[in-house]
């Protein structure tokens, strides 16, 4: 048994210099933290990050509600209780907000403590996180989950909100497939380099955006793809390096996006739907691309239909947007064929038992899971331990630059060496 004794939450800084909830919690001998993500690309269906709204500070994204609500709700109700009750002590949080999408104590609230819970349970058994959570995830899923070290997407590329490059689809990213997570880490790091002496070569600017990776202005799809198989050839991973992306269709959708009504607008064409999904035919036949996340705006069900029933057998076609980490439209998701694959953020959904009921729907449907950050991220490397812990096989934190994004795979280092 381990005691909550003290919980307490402050806000902080994000690495894009915004503000987030951190969460103190201690059992007396041990002190953990847990620090909240943030997205900047968010589907209208996830679970309300709650914000200011105070214009005077940080611009209205001060996070001082949600400080409060730990420091003066959910400290109230947790401290005393034993930390390794995680389902118990999610579901009371729950209770206590009492709505569908946590918007009167803020996902950002209740995740913190949520995480913290998980740590402090590790931390004071003297067991390794990832471990830990293995044990929780085991029992939910109801079978033990065998432990692995994730395949990484690496974002070297970026576009869309996360950068002022021009480029409509957000992510472009590699996807290294060589036989240990050391390996793909190097073959990732090394590419990167040699991706930003091309790029250097060619005028281009290389500064990074958002998650790390370069923001040319390159002016289509195809001439990222094809400086980035550039760079793969020429720092000798050919063949040993596939792509994978993440469009964000929602971002390029409709007249708030510079879009006609009911149309995506890429390459400065406006496509329907079904265009849409030709569109990303012709990348398919032409690059090594594998996975394809939200290809369609998150409520084009007919969209994600129709790349399921075209490529679903042949590729990794993954919701995020679509999905949101929740398990009821992970359900419909199923039950309607949109997808063979979703991503998986926390703070989407705002528990740990929540997030662990998602995976383990995924899982008993055979649909691929990818654990991700968010762009705007922390030193946390939970994630990293979460991956391996719920055996996802795949994770997303970034590109081989900024140490928010790098804390995460340094954490996979030591885990695999302590794993084998």
């Amino acid at each position: 048994m381990t005691t909550i004794k003290s919980v307490f939450a402050r806000e902080i800084l994000d690495s894009r210099g915004n503000p987030t909830v951190e969460v103190e919690m201690s059992d007396g001998t041990h002190t953990v933290l847990a620090k909240v993500p943030s997205g900047a690309s968010t589907g209208i269906h996830e679970a309300l990050e709650l914000r200011d709204g105070d214009k005077s500070r940080y611009g209205g994204k001060g996070v001082l509600k949600a400080v409060a609500n730990v420091n003066e709700i959910i400290a109230e109700k947790v401290v005393g209780l034993d930390s390794e009750n995680q389902t118990e002590i999610d579901q009371l949080m729950l209770d206590l907000d009492g709505t569908k999408n946590k918007g009167k104590l803020g996902a950002n609230a209740i995740l913190g403590v949520s995480l913290a819970i998980a740590r402090l349970s590790a931390k004071s058994r003297g067991i390794p996180l990832y471990e830990y959570l293995n044990e929780i995830f085991s029992e939910i899923h109801g079978e033990k989950v065998q432990m692995t070290l994730p395949r990484p997407m690496m974002n070297v590329v970026n576009g869309g909100k996360h950068a002022d490059s021009g480029l409509a689809i957000q992510e472009f990213m590699i996807f290294p497939k060589l036989a240990t997570f050391r390996e793909n880490l190097r073959a990732g790091a090394e590419t990167f380099h040699t991706l930003k002496k091309i790029l250097a070569k060619k005028g281009f600017a290389t500064s990074v955006g958002d998650e790390g990776g370069f923001a040319p202005r390159l002016p289509k799809v195809a001439d990222a793809l094809d400086t980035i198989m550039e760079a793969i050839s020429v720092a000798g991973y050919e063949g040993k390096i596939e792509l994978a992306s993440d469009p964000a269709a929602s971002e390029f959708y409709g007249p708030e996006n510079g879009a006609e009504e009911g149309k995506y607008l890429i390459d400065g064409k406006n496509l329907t739907s079904e265009e849409l999904v030709d569109f990303y035919g012709e990348i398919f036949a032409k690059y090594p691309l594998v996975s394809l996340e939200d290809s369609h705006a998150e409520d084009d069900f007919a969209g994600f239909i129709a790349m399921q029933k075209k490529f679903g057998d042949k590729y990794q076609l993954v919701g995020d947007d679509l999905f949101v980490t929740n398990k009821e439209r992970l359900q419909l998701g199923i039950e309607e064929k949109q997808a063979n694959a979703i991503l998986i953020k926390v703070n989407q959904i705002g528990t740990l038992t929540e997030t662990f009921e998602t995976i383990s729907l995924a899982k008993n449907n055979n649909f691929a899971t990818v654990i991700s950050h968010r762009s705007g991220e922390t030193s946390d490397d939970f994630i990293a331990d979460l991956a391996v812990g719920a055996g996802l096989g795949q994770i997303k934190t970034g590109s081989l630059s900024r140490s928010e994004r790098i804390c995460k795979y340094n954490q996979l280092l030591r885990i695999e060496e302590k794993l084998g």
